[in-house]
């Protein structure tokens, strides 16, 4: 298992590498996209202004996304936000070419397994929007305060890791900011290292 995870995290360095120079970073404003979600409902970030945004990218087969839904932990997180508020997107980059693909109704399927409850999930199939953005792995953190700017990019907590032992000794950096910046203080760790599987893009 150990030697899996290295593997996973060497590959999605090496797409760090390549994503480095197009990433959104915080203090920039969050790049505007329209993608239609899983339910056939279009979402546009615009429409959102005035509220906080998060957006978490989302690969269902990376094994460091299933340590955070099947511990509960990431519908833990939605769950807290939606309810002050807050606008939680999940987005799936992968393309279609690969086997991670899922369309809109196994996506559903997933989520509905998963209990998982974000305000919309969409899918990215030609990855654009995931390029924009500079994601880089699944999950790859985003948060976006009411004026439309991002003041959190990076990974979900500082335990780069598959197990799920290791979620209640680490420092959510999600929780963290939102918690921050709903409270009118500024982001403390406006960015960190994002870590998981590299984002399945086609090119």
């Amino acid at each position: 298992m150990k030697k899996l995870v290295a593997a996973l995290l060497a590959m999605s360095m090496a797409s760090l590498v390549s994503l480095a120079q197009a990433a959104a970073a915080p203090g920039q404003a969050a790049p505007e996209f329209s993608l239609v979600d899983i339910n056939g409902k279009m979402q546009k970030l615009s429409d959102y202004r005035g509220k906080y945004v998060v957006l978490e990218w989302f690969n269902s087969e990376c094994p460091f996304v299933q340590k955070h839904y099947e511990s509960g932990n990431m519908q833990s997180l939605q769950a807290r936000y939606t309810q002050k508020g807050v606008v939680w997107l999940g987005v799936n980059s992968t393309s279609p070419r690969h086997s991670n693909f899922r369309d809109p109704v196994s996506s559903q399927a997933i989520l509905k397994d998963w209990k998982s409850a974000p305000t919309a999930f969409v899918l990215d199939p030609d990855g654009k929007v995931g390029k924009q953005y500079g994601a880089r792995t699944t999950p790859h953190m985003y948060v976006i305060d009411p004026k439309g700017t991002l003041v959190y990019v990076g990974g979900i907590d500082d335990k780069p890791s598959t197990s799920q032992r290791d979620i209640p000794t680490a420092k959510n950096l999600v929780a963290v900011a939102l918690a921050e910046s709903l409270g009118g203080k500024p982001v403390g760790t406006p960015s960190a290292m994002p870590y998981g599987c590299s984002v399945k893009y086609d090119n």
